[in-house]
């Protein structure tokens, strides 16, 4: 299969970005003071995480990415900004004097994790109003729009930001969090994973009743599709035409984190590029099964999703 040349695609990614901090280390005991493992810390790497991870998704695919966050007056949002800028990507990161930049650290022994320490604070609404200005100068140069929400506040303004979207005739795709999904209404497409799903629609006990739930979901919210990351059961996409599946892709599964990021932004970048639905699920779920057999927010090169389609 070929995906032909990426490089014309557009993208605006807005969303909540954080510091992924890993520390690796040998663990050869347990400590005196409690049963905890003592992890002598070897060497430490930096990523981009959050919505900066599904940036670097899109551009180690050849898209053209711009990334619209907020970001404390700190250390690891200067981290973030050269790790962006080192990625490709166009970042716009509103400084907020308030706030503390998001960063998840990360200790890992014997190549599992075994603490995570996250650092947040919530950002203040003038930065989040002038962030909401540049989105609606920054719109009419995007094929396609990734709202990658993970609750920390920096989506305030997403219904008005999907209703300027659509407006502007942009694709929307949408990476929830929480409960209250009535804020992405009129998105083209939200793609829960499986525990976001039943925390909105509760639980289901076959197919065909998460079908009806999924279905029930996406015309309630004006959705043109509705996408449910379903781990090793793959993921299913729900829509007016009907319902496809995509198995897992068969692999090690390493790691988790991030794996989201990766589906959204493989998708996002297969939809602008006029790819349709059943082409751009399955190319987002073949990379997902890459992604998963790396270590920590990763990102899928080209090279390695062109050697895994064909």
């Amino acid at each position: 299969m070929q995906l032909g040349d990426l490089s014309a695609v557009r993208l605006l990614v807005v969303g909540d970005v954080m510091l992924d901090r890993y520390w690796f280390g040998e663990v050869s005991r347990i400590s005196p003071e409690a049963p905890v493992p003592v992890v002598k810390v070897e060497r430490s790497e930096e990523r981009p995480g959050g919505a900066a991870n599904v940036a670097r998704n899109a551009a180690a695919l050849g898209a053209q990415v711009c990334l619209l966050a907020l970001v404390g007056k700190d250390e690891p949002g200067e981290s973030l900004k050269r790790l962006l800028t080192a990625g490709g990507i166009d970042a716009s990161l509103h400084v907020d004097e308030a706030i503390t930049t998001t960063v998840k650290l990360r200790v890992i022994g014997r190549q599992q994790q075994l603490l995570r320490i996250d650092f947040e604070t919530t950002p203040s609404h003038e930065v989040l109003r002038a962030k909401f200005s540049e989105f609606g100068a920054r719109l009419p140069d995007c094929d396609a729009v990734i709202f990658s929400d993970y609750g920390k506040g920096g989506l305030a303004h997403v219904s008005e930001m999907i209703r300027l979207a659509r407006a502007a005739g942009k694709i929307v795709l949408v990476d929830p969090k929480g409960d209250e999904y009535a804020k992405y209404a009129g998105a083209t497409i939200v793609t829960p994973n499986r525990s976001e799903m039943r925390e909105v629609v509760g639980r289901w006990k076959d197919e065909a009743e998460l079908e009806a739930k999924a279905n029930a979901l996406r015309s309630e919210l004006g959705l043109e599709a509705l996408l449910v990351t379903r781990s090793e059961a793959g993921m299913t996409l729900f829509r007016a035409q009907g319902t496809a599946h995509e198995p897992a892709v068969a692999r090690e599964v390493f790691d988790v984190s991030g794996a989201g990021d990766t589906v959204i932004a493989t998708l996002a970048v297969m939809l602008a590029h006029g790819a349709d639905w059943p082409t751009a699920i399955h190319v987002a779920n073949v990379a997902a099964g890459i992604v998963v057999g790396k270590l920590g927010t990763a990102v899928v090169t080209r090279a390695e999703l062109d050697a895994a389609l064909n």
